[in-house]
């Protein structure tokens, strides 16, 4: 009946009402994008403020990325044990706080330690997301459901970015903080009355009234109630082990490793490309404005880049395709930094980079739970975003390295672009069937079963 209940889902049309908990998804991935930016913008104020050195600010920069990390990789196991719902609102109070906190913060190790605990909740909230958007939507959507909710970090960081900007020059570097906690915390509330557990666990795990809470939901995506919870199937490769072991089972250790070593890859190289930019470009002949301007639209190519990404999904195999995207990434990489004589190509190249670099992230965020079985997803997902982090945290250190050692900007993008070439290998040793061809099986499998029954 599990089986049925989740081919039913699978095959049928998706209900607005599943593409309402994708929109939720995506408000949650907001927070992640205005959280990443807001010391960014905040850094030359709060320098002033406290008179900074190079390197306590570079702390403060790299604190929410520590915490989004370890909030990924510590929370991420309890999403598969208390639930998707409880955990995400628990780390939207955690992040909320943390950050109207940081507006009354009075001291720079006062900001560092919200900055670690505000990171903490981001990456909770992150790694449920992801899992949520994936299993409320159809097979042949899935992919597209997932990288349009990752879309939320673009989002996050061009409009938050933008409101930023104008309070930082208004009221000051505190109302940034401020702004980030309100909004937060108005997250919360739209989570708690929109954001439904997931199907997917209140089958494995059977919590306190699993039945009448399933065909609550059943009834709003029009399947049919259940009588009585079905049989319970364990997931192949995960039952001798516990909590984040589980991933390097024997059936799970081969794509358990292919996620993360994607995710640091990608991660490395999408945050030289986010971080590096407006400066390496203003260093290579255009101002520091022109060199701003084309970080935001790095992030505006984003939007339709997770898009684009998600509908080709839909016909071809998820994991191809984005192969495809980090290649066509790593070329664009190589002609950045010679464009600088001409704006428009230029600002034409940042557009479409950001297009593939922020595609090849969303990619990443709609393989990662196709590969786990529910009763271990989130976990698997949030160590696949916490390794990413890490790959996030080393890729400015490295890069400031590079360029200490004399490396040019020219140098400098063809070697990160090197680290998506190496992503698209190990992603297109991944295993996974394109939505039609899986559709195809399922069909075949559900007449046999109706033929022998």
């Amino acid at each position: 009946m599990s089986q049925n209940l989740r081919t039913q889902l699978d095959q049928r049309p998706m209900s607005m009402f599943q593409w309402s908990v994708v929109g939720v998804c995506m408000v949650l991935n907001m927070i992640d994008g205005f959280d990443v930016l807001v010391m960014a913008f905040t850094a030359s104020s709060v320098s002033a403020h406290w008179k900074l050195s190079g390197s306590e600010l570079g702390f403060l920069l790299s604190a929410g990325l520590f915490g989004m990390a370890g909030g990924s990789l510590l929370l991420a196991p309890w999403a598969d044990r208390l639930g998707r719902r409880p955990l995400i609102l628990g780390c939207l109070l955690i992040s909320g706080l943390g950050m109207l906190a940081s507006a009354w913060s009075q001291t720079p190790a006062q900001l560092a330690a919200l900055r670690v605990l505000t990171g903490v909740g981001v990456g909770g909230i992150l790694a449920c997301s992801n899992v949520i958007a994936s299993e409320y939507a159809s097979l042949r959507w899935r992919s597209l459901a997932v990288t349009l909710q990752s879309t939320g970090y673009a989002l996050g960081a061009s409009i938050g970015g933008s409101i930023a900007v104008w309070l930082l020059a208004q009221h000051g570097w505190r109302s940034v903080f401020l702004f980030g906690g309100i909004c937060t915390l108005t997250v919360f509330v739209i989570a708690w009355l929109a954001l439904p557990e997931s199907l997917d666990f209140l089958l494995a795990k059977r919590p306190r009234r699993a039945l009448e809470r399933l065909n609550a939901l059943t009834g709003r995506m029009g399947l049919p109630l259940l009588r009585s919870l079905p049989d319970q199937t364990a997931s192949p490769g995960a039952a001798r082990a516990s909590g984040p072991l589980q991933l390097l089972s024997p059936g799970l250790r081969r794509p358990t490793l292919l996620v993360w070593l994607s995710f640091f890859s990608v991660m490395f190289g999408f945050y030289f490309v986010m971080s590096w930019t407006p400066k390496l470009l203003a260093a290579s002949g255009l101002t520091a404005e022109q060199g701003v301007t084309s970080g935001v639209l790095l992030s505006l190519g984003g939007i339709l880049g997770a898009t684009l990404l998600g509908l080709l999904a839909a016909r071809f195999a998820i994991h191809r395709a984005l192969a495809v995207f980090m290649l066509i990434t790593a070329l664009l990489l190589c002609f950045l930094v010679g464009s600088s004589g001409a704006l428009w190509v230029s600002y034409a190249l940042a557009f479409f980079i950001g297009i593939f670099v922020n595609a090849c992230v969303a990619g990443l965020y709609a393989i990662a739970p196709v590969v786990y079985g529910s009763d271990v997803r989130a976990t698997g997902v949030g160590w696949g975003i916490g390794i990413g982090r890490i790959g996030a945290i080393v890729s400015p250190l490295v890069a400031g390295r590079l360029l200490d050692a004399a490396w040019s900007p020219g140098q400098l993008y063809v070697g990160y672009g090197l680290a998506f070439v190496f992503a698209a290998a190990i992603v297109s040793l991944h295993r996974i069937a394109s939505p039609s061809a899986s559709r195809s099986t399922a069909g075949a499998a559900a007449a046999l079963s109706t033929h022998k029954a």
